[in-house]
Parts: C-alpha cells; sequence; structure tokens
C-alpha cells in the first residue's frame, strides 16, 4: 500500500524511502470516512505537470504591475506575503487592500495543456463511497478548469474556493471550519488530501484523516524542513507519492 509514508530523503533511485508513523501516535483510517475533501494544486494533478509555476510566475507579473515596482520587488513581497498569511492574495488584501477578483481572474489565466486526462484517477475516485469535494486556496474557474481537464469535474459534489471562504485561506483554522459548516461535512467523518503538511495540521485537529500527497515542487519552508523527516508527525496519518496508486491500494468502506 502507498499509504504509510515516505521520507523525502533520496537514494540513488531517486525516490523517497518509506518513513513510518511515531511509534504510538494516533491512527486514523478510512473506515467511517463518507466526506472526501481534495486539495487541487499538486495534488490532484501531479506537480511534475509544473502548472503552479505558471500562476506563480502570473503572481508575481500582476503585483509587480499593481505596485508599479520592478519584478524582483514584486516577487520577494509575494513570497513573503505568502509565508506570513498564508497565500500572496491574504497579504495583498491585507496591505495594500486589493480587490481580489482581478487578481484572481490573472494569475489563473494559463494554459493547462500539460495536464493530461487521467482515467485512473477517475477511476479511483468513481469508487469512493460518499461525498466529494475539491477545497482549494485558489478560484473556484481555477479548479473548475484543471478538473475538467483531468476528466473528474463531474465526480465532485461542490468546489469550496476561497471566496466562499470569504478569502480566509488554508491553513488557518477557521478557514476549515467554513469549509466544513458551509458543505457540512462531519469532521470525524471526512478525509482530507493535501500537499503542504501546514495545511493538515487543522484538520487533524477537528477530527478529519488527513493524507500528504508528496510534491516535488518546493516553494514553502516546511517543503524544505520535509527532507529531514525521519517519521511522519503526528498531523499526518498517511502520505503518498500518487495519489491514484494510493485511492486503488486503499481499503473500501464496509
Amino acid at each position: 500500500m502507498t499509504g504509510g509514508g515516505h521520507r523525502l530523503a533520496v537514494d540513488g533511485s531517486k525516490r523517497p524511502r518509506v518513513l513510518v508513523p511515531r511509534a504510538g501516535a494516533e491512527r486514523r483510517d478510512f473506515t467511517r470516512t463518507d466526506a472526501w475533501v481534495f486539495d487541487l494544486d499538486n495534488t490532484l494533478y501531479p506537480a511534475e505537470c509544473n502548472l503552479f509555476a505558471q500562476v506563480d510566475h502570473r503572481m508575481g507579473e500582476f503585483i509587480a504591475y499593481y505596485l508599479g515596482v520592478p519584478y524582483a520587488h514584486a516577487r520577494h513581497l509575494q513570497k513573503s506575503y505568502y509565508r506570513q498569511f498564508g497565500t500572496t492574495l491574504a497579504g495583498l488584501m491585507a496591505i495594500h487592500k486589493l480587490d481580489p477578483t482581478e487578481f484572481l481572474d490573472y494569475v489563473h489565466d494559463i494554459d493547462l495543456s500539460v495536464v493530461q486526462e487521467a482515467p485512473r484517477l477517475r477511476a479511483e475516485i468513481t469508487r469512493l463511497d460518499g461525498r466529494r469535494l475539491i477545497y482549494t486556496n485558489g478560484s473556484r474557474r481555477h479548479a473548475e478548469r484543471v478538473a475538467a481537464k483531468l476528466g473528474v469535474l463531474d465526480l465532485f459534489e461542490d468546489i469550496c474556493d476561497i471566496a466562499a471562504c470569504d478569502y480566509l485561506p488554508k491553513p488557518e483554522a477557521a478557514a476549515f471550519q467554513r469549509m466544513i459548516q458551509r458543505h457540512d461535512v462531519v469532521a470525524e467523518r471526512a478525509a482530507m488530501f493535501e500537499d503542504l503538511p501546514i495545511n493538515l495540521a487543522a484538520p487533524h485537529a477537528l477530527g478529519m484523516t488527513t493524507v500528504l500527497v508528496h510534491s516535488s515542487y518546493v516553494d514553502h519552508p516546511i517543503q524544505e524542513q520535509m527532507k529531514s523527516w525521519t517519521e511522519l508527525p503526528d498531523h499526518v496519518h498517511h502520505m503518498t507519492l500518487d495519489l491514484t496508486e494510493f485511492l486503488g491500494a486503499m481499503p473500501r468502506n464496509v
């Protein structure tokens, strides 16, 4: 089974080695799960698509134009806001009173030709018993376009985007509370799939089963820290290199 963990330090094969949970850590499985919540970027599609790099670049472009600063300075602000506020957008709204609509439209106007249809992923998501949701710090339109390109959009009941959470982003606990309340999710019967471990702390605290989908895209200090992990942190119950394989190997509800 792919779940159970992978260490991020690489060996000669360039693949992470198996990482086991900490001894005595709480174990959560999927026997009671009836709500499956998936992040979008670098989770539903593989990070190797490098799709988010396009979004990342366009964020820098937008900030440079919006603030009238050189691109290099815009990139510095972009990353500073991301690390301080959870998303670049949250920082721009807090500090510069930005209207988020124009920003989201611009940064998500990207080329999706690198995203391939994923029939195996579709088959595994179809087999999940219960409700299925996409929960993203991006926009609904972006999620719709990407999920449609993957061929899985119709499998999801709804998309909870940043606007639906009143622009409060993950990893804020209140953002997850808003998602849960908006979609009537019972946390103890839900699973959260994410590529950033920092975004799994709040779901763990709420009672959700958490799955870290390892991403090769490094854009946050925690992703560098992951390289020195020797065991899974307590708030990460499962970890996988391949979402499709993980879903395929996961025991079904009975």
